[in-house]
């Protein structure tokens, strides 16, 4: 099983009301229907435990992913991943993709 994390900030002129009615109508239902994608929860972020300052990102997802290489041999390429990463592409700016696995 992979994680995936994925933080960004919003582009300048995306409100955080319109990019969240994005993620409930658009990205939920179509992420969440890939069969590789066992969860994916978006989270808004609102402050720092530690220290002070604004968060680096808006926004981080969580992805699990039992599967990694299948999605991103067929899923990243298909014609739903890439829709939704045309739309999101529009809303964000300086996304992180970061793959991680849990240490046991």
């Amino acid at each position: 099983m992979a994680t995936l994390f994925l933080s960004y900030k919003l582009k300048a002129g995306v409100s955080p009301e319109q990019f969240e009615a994005w993620v409930r109508t658009t990205d939920y239902p179509a992420m969440r229907g890939l069969r590789r994608v066992s969860s994916f929860v978006t989270h808004r972020t609102t402050g720092l435990l530690i220290g002070e300052g604004q968060p680096s990102a808006d926004y981080i997802e969580v992805f699990d992913i039992p599967d990694l290489a299948g999605f991103v041999a067929e899923d990243m390429p298909g014609g739903v991943v890439q829709a939704v990463m045309g739309e999101f592409m529009g809303l964000v700016e300086a996304p992180e993709f970061t793959i991680a696995e849990a240490v046991v």
